[in-house]
């Protein structure tokens, strides 16, 4: 071959480089849960991640693990430690991620975020909401921010906020089989309880953090509140509490609920505490089930009577995991509308398809429930 030759060889090699560099990474137009309209280069090589690790992980798949550039890890790591464990032995990168602190504790470090130099931050609507005026110092960097919402826990967020991950990080295929799985489990219930057209069971959730002998967040709008809502039930702590804080005991007793949730993590500070998920036993949920029982005034609540009261994993919401949640919440409500829904199966499955960790322990878990 002469030089002629070889040099329109060596063009040509360059150029399909170049051609398939550029099609590896294109602009995109993202529309985030607030309506903002944002341009990223996707898949967005060094994402800084806010929150809802899990379902970043589940959407962008193998290669979300080495996309991270930074993360605000705190929160996870302090309530689901044995959870990160798993995921840090499985994707040792992991513990090499730079932790730039939490908005919950006012440790969020936008030094460190621009540090880690992010082609876009993705940040939860409360982050964004709560960091205000500190995000003018990303705008004049000119990095690119989207805003994504588990915490409302309202179909049309879920959906919006798995696509927008997908769009992130090019995985539009897998979070739209994502979505649509997510979309099928609500349809099935909401559309299962409008065939029934039976009144709407009251029920009462609680964060058991705190234990028995003080009450602690019980949820109205968002979060566990609007679960139940999904789930067909009557949330009695709606008219009391706008988003999330305590009932007064007396007012839970006037209200009656028929059934009970008490939700809890696998870190607990309180030896009384509701303690549910990564191996944790049958036994040990029980036994702290039975103290929220115990509390002065619930023997005569219909649910206790009834031994409708449960123990649910708090990890798994605000998040696209949560359809097992709201199916479980369902079968509390409808005992006999949804015999065939396994919602710890359902749980355990997503991690089977979309993740690199096999959990084991007690997710859900009712007072009759045999050890």
């Amino acid at each position: 071959m002469n030089w002629l030759g070889r040099y329109t060889k060596f063009t040509a090699i360059v150029l399909l480089a170049l051609t398939t560099k550029i099609a590896m990474a294109k602009q995109v137009e993202i529309e985030d849960v607030l309506g903002r309209k944002v341009t990223i280069d996707a898949p967005a090589k060094r994402v800084l991640l806010g929150f809802y690790i899990e379902d970043y992980f589940a959407i962008g798949g193998e290669k979300s693990f080495d996309r991270l550039a930074g993360i605000s890890s705190g929160w996870f790591m302090k309530s689901r430690p044995a959870i990160w464990d798993m995921y840090v032995a499985s994707k040792p990168q992991l513990a090499q991620i730079p932790n730039v602190g939490n908005v919950q504790d006012q440790t969020f470090s936008m030094e460190k975020v621009l540090a880690s130099k992010p082609d876009v931050v993705v940040l939860a609507d409360w982050q964004y909401k709560a960091l205000g005026s500190e995000l003018a110092r990303l705008e004049q960097a000119k990095i690119p921010m989207v805003v994504i919402d588990y915490n409302a826990q309202t179909l049309e967020r879920h959906l919006a906020s798995t696509r927008i991950l997908g769009q992130v990080t090019g995985e539009n295929e897998r979070a739209n089989k994502i979505a649509h799985a997510y979309e099928h489990v609500i349809h099935t219930i909401t559309e299962r309880i409008t065939a029934a057209n039976l009144p709407k069971p009251r029920i009462y959730i609680e964060l058991g953090d705190k234990g028995p002998a003080e009450y602690s967040y019980t949820y109205g709008k968002n979060m566990w509140g609007a679960m139940a809502e999904l789930a067909g039930g009557n949330n009695v702590a709606a008219p009391f509490v706008e988003s999330w804080g305590t009932i007064h005991p007396e007012q839970l007793l006037a209200s009656k609920p028929e059934v009970i949730l008490i939700a809890g993590y696998e870190s607990v500070v309180s030896p009384t505490a509701m303690q549910v998920g990564q191996d944790i036993t049958v036994a040990n949920v029980q036994q702290r089930l039975q103290g929220f029982i115990q509390r002065a005034g619930w023997s005569d609540l219909p649910a206790v009577k009834n031994q409708r009261v449960y123990a649910v994993y708090h990890g798994a919401t605000r998040s696209i995991m949560d359809a097992a949640l709201i199916q479980y919440v369902a079968k509390t409500l409808y005992p006999d509308l949804f015999q065939d829904l396994d919602p710890q199966a359902t749980y355990l499955k997503f991690y089977e398809q979309y993740l690199p960790i096999r959990p084991h322990g007690t997710f859900m878990l009712g007072v009759k429930d045999n050890l």
